[in-house]
């Protein structure tokens, strides 16, 4: 099985670069996040037409999720238990969607990005990395993925300068404690091994040509239970992605699973 997750930053807006990357890798599963519309608003037909099933959640022009498959697409999950909302009212964003895809449940997840330290954004993120990290227990013992942009840089060495990003999220001592708590629970970083410095940025702001000066950060991963972290045979990030017209700020992430 060929897994990837890639924050498209609107489906809507990119959907001839998804067709075209699905194709062009051979893709068999792809969970994507911020798609940025609701399930009646996406350009499904040419997905569907070259033998994929898809299933999305979203509620408005903000956050997104969404489960492409051609292996099949079954036991959709909105929302992982207990997960935390927000806003006033508080409500569940669209921020996390399991399907069980060729006998492995794939959760496509986009984890708050926490806006700044000081922000009640930053306290919501680790609520819900918390409750994600509890639920995702229960999981460990069979065949899944937690794919997606999780807003962390767990290594100094995944961004392009540690000292910019002293007094910033992504890279808080309470940021990458929740990370690593899903590796103490048995999970792996799969395309980690695969993606040596400094070719493993996933993510370049618009800003100042930080892509053309990879000037980037690792945010994006494919973390798999001790089954899937067996079966791993290569990952990639695929770079070409986020260069050119109309690209994303995020490229996708690429792992391969041996049967």
């Amino acid at each position: 099985m060929r897994l990837a997750t890639w924050n498209v930053n609107s489906l809507r807006s990119r959907i001839d670069r998804v067709e075209a990357f699905l194709a062009r890798h051979d893709v068999d599963v792809l969970a994507l996040q911020e798609t940025k519309a609701r399930l009646d608003q996406l350009p499904l037909l040419g997905l569907q037409s070259a033998g994929y099933e898809v299933a999305a959640a979203g509620v408005n022009q903000w956050n997104g999720v969404a489960v492409i498959s051609r292996v099949g697409l079954d036991d959709v999950e909105v929302g992982f238990p207990d997960m935390p909302g927000w806003g006033d009212p508080v409500a569940a964003e669209a921020r996390a969607i399991g399907a069980t895809c060729g006998g492995v449940r794939v959760w496509s997840l986009y984890v708050p990005n926490g806006r700044k330290v000081d922000d009640p954004h930053y306290a919501y993120k680790l609520d819900w990395l918390a409750r994600l990290r509890t639920a995702a227990r229960d999981w460990a013992a069979t065949p899944t993925a937690l794919v997606g942009d999780w807003n962390i840089a767990p290594r100094d060495e995944d961004v392009f300068d540690i000292a910019q990003f002293k007094t910033s999220t992504h890279v808080t001592a309470p940021e990458r404690a929740a990370f690593q708590g899903f590796l103490d629970d048995g999970y792996a970083d799969l395309a980690r091994p695969f993606t040596p410095e400094p070719d493993s940025y996933t993510y370049w702001d618009y800003y100042r040509q930080r892509f053309e000066r990879n000037r980037g950060m690792r945010i994006d991963f494919v973390l798999g239970s001790p089954a899937l972290a067996a079966r791993t045979t290569g990952a990639f990030v695929d770079r070409d992605e986020r260069a050119g017209k109309g690209a994303s700020d995020h490229a996708p992430v690429v792992v391969d699973l041996a049967d």
